[in-house]
């Protein structure tokens, strides 16, 4: 008897009932399986996400329309339009300096023995929580150079070039032959070869006189030569020293800077001795003796990294410590996996080692490199932890991101209408990022 099949006739197709997955599992079973997962996600995914969008159409109270003025709000509130400029300089800078490290990481390491203790270095941030994190950079980032790393290397270096005063408060005191002129102090009067003159100052604690300050000596007169001293007028003690006399326990000022002026022009200049005594020649006679601005210059404090100006870069700079090992070891990865015959095959056809890096490792990198650098966008979006600890309350609204501004309007202001709104905002800049990054995925996987 012939078969339906050896008839040509196409079997009847089974119940959809009887129907099994590839593995051999009833898709009711597998739904089972699956709904706890799901109902997880609709409770903590898909509702707030809902739930959002709808609350940000009502108004403060929530029971009133309001329509798309919390949109609104996002384009025409000052706090709103700083965060979103802040969020455009994270996306841009943030991903691409902390991923183009990686990749130096990455290559530079591969070539040395101790490459993978230097990558165990690089990755340990990822090892700390952003609130530990941010902790950590609000003292590096410490205005007090005796506090913070990054002010005291910043002023390490620059006094190395340019010495700060070691007399930024002293000034003339009662009855002194000195006037102020230009941030500096002149003689009211001219001097002449063969006399003296005296330049006492006060405002210097004795404990930050320079260590190698000596008593001051009272000036000599030389017949061919102008002499003088310049030293602190001060003696502890009720009563005790004679004003704008050099007294025994009083110490020179060391290093002080003089300058004979003419018609406004400096014709000689001297510098005192430890002991506070100076001397110019026959040139100065008839001069004014000044003492510049420069003996009196502030000590250099470093830089404002937590100021207005600064904030931002300073904070995306904490966030590329901890993100740079990150993307170090997913790009070093990707680089273990290219052949390395085409490495060498570059390198005989004369390549040098920056064209083989640029035309050969780089293109071969280019999808690993944009899984690290999409990853570290949607990242930055949601931005908050560092900005919250690291920003000093009078520059947080300097360095405010959408993460925070919702914060901020939805718990501090008590704004949910506006706080969802930017919720639903952020979700909206995340989703081309994301569907980019899932589309690229997809199209490694049919490869």
């Amino acid at each position: 008897m012939t078969s339906a099949t050896e008839a040509g006739v196409p079997p009847t197709p089974a119940s959809p009932k009887s129907r099994k997955s590839v593995t051999g599992t009833r898709r009711i079973v597998a739904v089972l399986f699956l709904l706890p997962a799901l109902v997880l996600l609709g409770a903590l995914v898909v509702y707030p996400i809902g739930y959002s969008l709808v609350r940000s159409f009502y108004n403060q109270s929530g029971d009133g329309f309001a329509g798309f003025d919390n949109y609104k709000a996002l384009f025409t509130d000052d706090g709103i339009r700083t965060a979103l400029k802040n969020n455009i300089i994270w996306v841009v800078f943030a991903p691409t300096i902390a991923t183009a490290l990686g990749l130096i990481f990455a290559v530079l390491t591969e070539r040395v023995r101790w490459g993978t203790a230097f990558k165990l270095v690089v990755f340990m941030p990822m090892a700390i929580s952003m609130l530990a994190a941010g902790i950590i950079f609000r003292l590096v980032y410490d205005q007090d150079p005796d506090k913070g790393f990054a002010n005291a290397v910043w002023v390490g270096v620059h006094d190395t070039f340019s010495q700060a005063s070691a007399f930024p408060k002293a000034h003339p005191g009662r009855e002194s032959p000195l006037v102020a002129q230009g941030g500096g102090f002149i003689t009211k009067t001219t001097v002449r070869t063969g006399g003296t003159v005296t330049l006492p100052l006060v405002g210097v604690a004795p404990d930050q006189m320079p260590g190698d300050a000596k008593k001051a000596v009272t000036p000599q007169a030389d017949p061919g030569r102008i002499t003088g001293t310049t030293w602190q007028d001060f003696t502890r003690g009720k009563g005790v020293g004679t004003l704008g006399g050099v007294d025994p326990s009083e110490l020179g000022y060391p290093g002080m800077k003089i300058e004979a002026v003419k018609d406004g022009k400096v014709v000689e200049t001297a510098k005192a001795g430890d002991d506070g005594t100076f001397s110019f020649s026959e040139k100065a006679d008839g001069a004014q003796l000044r003492l510049p601005a420069s003996n009196f210059k502030e000590a250099y404090n470093g830089l404002d990294w937590l100021g207005p100006s600064l904030v931002t870069p300073a904070i995306i700079g904490s966030y590329i410590w901890m993100w740079a090992g990150f993307a170090m070891v997913l790009i070093a990865a990707g680089l273990a996996g290219i052949p390395r015959e085409l490495l060498e095959a570059a390198r005989v056809d004369g390549a040098s080692e920056w064209q083989v890096f640029r035309k050969v490792t780089v293109p071969l990198l280019a999808p690993v490199l944009a899984v690290v650098a999409v990853t570290l966008m949607i990242n930055v979006l949601k931005i908050f932890d560092l900005v919250f600890i690291i920003a000093p309350g009078s520059s947080q609204d300097d360095a405010n991101v959408l993460a925070l501004e919702l914060y901020r309007k939805g718990f501090a202001e008590d704004q949910p209408g506006i706080a969802s709104a930017i919720s639903v905002f952020l979700l909206l800049l995340v989703i081309p990022v994301m569907w980019f990054n899932i589309r690229r995925l997809r199209r490694e996987v049919r490869r």
